[in-house]
């Protein structure tokens, strides 16, 4: 019977591993992302929310993803507010 997390390959189980404990890792963030997985900061950003999104990283690792989430949710609220606040005031600023 294949285990919780076999859809997650060596990678997506690495970047989790390297988000629950990336604040022990030595320099800079982007250049540890750069060499550890060789990915741009981007592509690394692009590939960790992809990975949340999978059940099987839910089972892996439950609170570091459900944290992960939550983040990513209140990073897509903040920017949707900012978007709204310069709609508004570029609506008051017109006439």
């Amino acid at each position: 019977m294949p285990s919780d997390d076999a859809r997650l390959s060596d990678l997506d189980r690495g970047i989790l591993e390297f988000e629950q404990d990336w604040m022990t890792h030595a320099g800079a963030r982007d250049s540890a992302v750069r060499e550890r997985f060789d990915l741009t900061p981007a592509g690394y950003h692009q590939h960790l929310n992809r990975i949340i999104d999978l059940p099987e990283a839910e089972q892996h690792a439950p609170r570091l993803v459900r944290r992960l989430r939550r983040l990513r949710a209140a990073r897509q609220d903040q920017r949707q507010e900012q978007r709204s606040a310069r709609r508004a005031g570029e609506q008051s600023h017109v006439g």
